[in-house]
């Protein structure tokens, strides 16, 4: 669990429950499932083993299916846990939180396992770190899993595919997920991750977006729109023609290195921006990551090329390399509208994390409608998050 001088300061949890208590109030598609699940106690007898990021917005999530009966331990990420979220979490007998703002990823790792070894029958993750242990042999009686994000869909398909002895539906992969949390909300959530990193102005300045998917769309239009120079890089050329169309300029890796004055890597793979891209980028160059896993810009080669490294402020890390520059790495790598902000709007999160609660609900309840592996969120429940989130808009009339 979370060390004793966390779980036990008051002042703490009481601060992590007023944020919970305000993602709530703005959240009402969960609001009216919390009270649904209440009364169909769906979960009862289930325990769910959790990995998503410890925030409070995914704090209303796990009320809502604590309501519907489940007992959950949850961890989350390295540098994007609120440790006042998780404080005040912690504070449900039917919770058990193993997760710190501070933690590494050999932290990480350790509490996947720790997860696991609590015997969860169901598994809600986030980048498949839970999934492929299981995969990995590690003792279990899992049933279904959910799956939040783009990297863990791409393990999905490619080294876990054939081999997930149980139905995973990725919430990724829904048009709720792709059309309005990832075009409409990542945008605005890196910038606002980005300019608390570094209180540094968008306008005028080129900024080079890896990876043209639904996220690093909304990113590079968002950035564009407040007046940046937007260089995309995509591998794969109909994308690339596609943001050629939107108006963005389209390089190499290597050219946009040495153009940009920050680099985003989006791309939900690791080792995207490494060794000589790294010594192409041009002096005093900004570095981030939005992909969910850290390894997207490949930190540890920085820190083996590096000559020198210093702290310039809170979520910036200064690099001198051995050409004679230097480049900053913003909130070390990780997800940076999480690590430095806090992370999507929380109307934004109240549709992708219904998803996740009614798919729970019928992974529970009627396990026989999906094959193991990859599975895509079933329509009905796409359409019945829509009809919700359609009732609770001020712009739609009756």
């Amino acid at each position: 669990m979370l060390e004793a001088s966390i779980v036990e300061d008051a002042a703490l949890a009481a601060e992590g429950a007023e944020k919970i208590a305000w993602a709530r109030s703005n959240m009402p598609v969960l609001a009216a499932l919390h009270d649904e699940l209440a009364r169909e106690r769906p979960l009862d007898g289930r325990r769910i083993g959790m990995c998503l990021h410890v925030e409070m917005k995914t704090a209303v999530l796990v009320g809502v299916l604590r309501a519907g009966g489940a007992e959950i331990v949850w961890t989350g990420s390295p540098a994007t846990t609120d440790d006042a979220v998780a404080a005040a979490a912690a504070q449900d007998d039917g919770i058990v939180v193993y997760s710190r703002r501070r933690d590494t990823i050999d932290d990480h790792y350790g509490h996947i396992e720790r997860v696991l070894a609590s015997d969860p029958d169901l598994l809600l993750d986030n980048g498949a770190d839970l999934i492929a242990a299981v995969v990995d042999g590690r003792p279990s009686r899992v049933t279904a899993a959910t799956e939040e994000t783009t990297s863990g869909r791409t393990r999905l398909l490619g080294e876990l595919v054939g081999k997930v002895p149980f139905p995973v539906v990725v919430i990724n992969d829904s048009p709720i997920k792709l059309l309005f949390e990832n075009e409409h909300g990542i945008g605005p959530a890196v910038v606002d991750g980005f300019m608390r990193a570094t209180n540094s102005l968008i306008a005028a300045k080129t900024f080079a977006v890896v990876g043209y998917g639904s996220c690093g769309r909304s990113l590079a239009r968002t950035l564009r729109a407040l007046g940046a120079v937007v260089i995309v890089v995509e591998r794969d050329e109909v994308r690339a023609l596609e943001a050629a169309f939107d108006g963005m300029r389209v390089a190499t890796l290597t050219r946009a290195a040495e153009l940009a004055d920050a680099v985003f890597t989006v791309t939900g793979r690791p080792g995207i921006l490494r060794g000589d891209d790294l010594l192409a980028l041009r002096d005093g160059a900004m570095l981030a990551n939005v992909g969910h896993f850290g390894n997207e810009i490949a930190v540890d080669e920085l820190e083996e090329l590096a000559l020198e490294r210093r702290r310039v402020a809170p979520q910036v890390v200064e690099y001198r390399l051995p050409n004679g520059r230097s480049v900053r790495l913003l909130a070390r790598g990780e997800m940076l509208n999480l690590a430095a902000a806090t992370g999507h709007q929380m109307q934004i999160m109240d549709l992708g994390f219904a998803l996740q609660a009614h798919a729970m609900r019928e992974l529970a309840l009627r396990p026989e409608q999906f094959a193991n592996g990859y599975q895509p969120v079933p329509p009905e429940v796409d359409r019945a998050v829509a009809t919700a989130a359609l009732e609770t808009l001020s712009s739609v009339e009756s």
